[in-house]
């Protein structure tokens, strides 16, 4: 071998099938080995799942893919609309979504998983759709397909470069993932009354929301107009899909002339989804805290409250007793509505102002460490994204190449 060389997939794995035991036989799946399928394919390194088989199980439907195999999603890549590859690190099985490739002798497994994670867009070209909804992605063109393979020492290097900084970002994934935990317990605590800051003790008083404000309703907005100018405006669907507690950033732009027939939003104003597809999330709000000029499309119910802290408000009403509420006065079925008449009944408690605005910067500060924890860990990930299009082409290298002998020179 040189000192590296192009090499189709194919001719440096071994690939197996898997596949799925009768699902109407419980006993089948109350096992203790990890079942990957496409859904549950979702991490570099494969050591568990929250499906998990018999060896009876294994034995009469699918498969075990042997530890330092590579799993890939070959069936649902479209679907999904990724490349999901997974080094296997400890026993599991496997289903008939996944091929498991094994490595040849000179192919560092770490290394073919992330050659082909590194390569996903290339390798999502090589996805069909024909008859199948959910897109194959074709083994043939993918074992035909080539990577660059260097020497083994420098496969090891590569590998553990990328996995140190898998390493990073898994840490903080965690540490993101503690933080809101924290917040959550924060929220539960403090926007109760259960704990107070130091420095307040004035009675809470309950307060329907038809009491603390007035009720408007958006306008003016339809999808085909979300992008069709520069003036920032808000959609009630992405209340439920963008937004949480309080807007943060924008997602549409209307022109001046759909502006002009839209509901302009003034600070500290709340804004409900007055339509929705559950009754459990009908109602879910945000709070409108800057002074930006912004326009409230349709099916979006606007609170102006008045001698409240707005921010306290985006907080406290979203909490699991407040959404109880909302929820018992959605109507509707396949669709679910709530009326402005409906929100105005809705009760919560009210602390004192100085202790609303005390509470809402406190959850606001966690707010924004999460937000740079989320950043950063982005972050990471765009340069991880950049050591693979370097390294796993060859363009930039971590061993140093002997020297490639030709024409019997020596």
């Amino acid at each position: 071998m040189t000192a590296y060389q192009m090499v189709p997939i194919g001719a440096v794995t071994h690939w197996l099938s898997g596949g799925t035991p009768n699902r109407s036989v419980s006993e089948y799946w109350s096992g203790d080995i990890p079942w990957i399928s496409a859904s549950t394919l979702k991490h570099t390194e494969i050591r568990e799942s929250d499906q998990n088989l018999t060896p009876d199980a294994v034995a009469r439907g699918s498969k075990m893919a042997p530890v330092g195999s590579t799993l890939l999603l070959v069936r649902g890549s479209a679907l999904y609309n990724e490349i999901r590859a997974g080094l296997v690190v400890a026993p599991v099985c496997f289903n008939q979504d996944l091929k498991a490739l094994v490595p040849r002798s000179g192919l560092v497994p770490k290394f073919l998983t992330y050659s082909l994670l590194g390569r996903a867009n290339d390798l999502m070209k090589l996805v069909s759709t024909a008859g199948n909804s959910a897109g194959v992605l074709d083994t043939e063109l993918v074992q035909a397909f080539e990577i660059f393979l260097p020497l083994p020492a420098e496969q090891n290097a590569i590998a553990e470069a990328l996995s140190d900084v898998d390493g990073l970002i898994a840490a903080l994934d965690k540490l993101i993932a503690k933080k809101r935990a924290i917040k959550q317990a924060a929220m539960q605590q403090l926007l109760t009354g259960k704990t107070r800051l130091p420095g307040f003790s004035g009675k809470w008083e309950t307060k329907r929301l038809g009491e603390i404000g007035h009720f408007l309703k958006g306008s003016g907005v339809t999808r085909h107009d979300a992008n069709s100018g520069r003036i920032p405006c808000v959609r009630y669907g992405e209340i439920y899909t963008t937004h949480n507690d309080y807007i943060r950033s924008f997602h549409s732009w209307i022109s001046a002339t759909v502006a002009a027939t839209a509901t302009p939003l003034e600070y500290g104003d709340i804004l409900f989804a007055g339509s929705g597809e559950t009754k459990g999330e009908i109602g879910k709000c945000v709070a409108f805290v800057t002074d930006t000029e912004v326009y409230a499309g349709g099916d979006i119910l606007i609170l102006r409250p008045r001698d409240v802290n707005s921010l306290f408000l985006g907080y406290a009403l979203n909490t699991p007793e407040v959404n109880r509420q909302k929820s018992s006065r959605g109507q509707g079925d396949a669709v679910v509505h709530i009326s402005a008449t409906a929100l105005a009944q809705v009760c919560l408690l009210l602390p004192p102002l100085e202790e609303q605005t005390a509470i809402a910067t406190v959850l606001s500060d966690m707010d924004a460490e999460i937000e740079a924890l989320e950043a950063r860990r982005d972050k990471t990930k765009q340069i991880k994204q950049g050591m693979m299009q370097q390294l796993l082409s060859g363009r930039i290298r971590l061993v140093q190449p002997d020297p490639v002998v030709r024409g019997g020179e020596q």
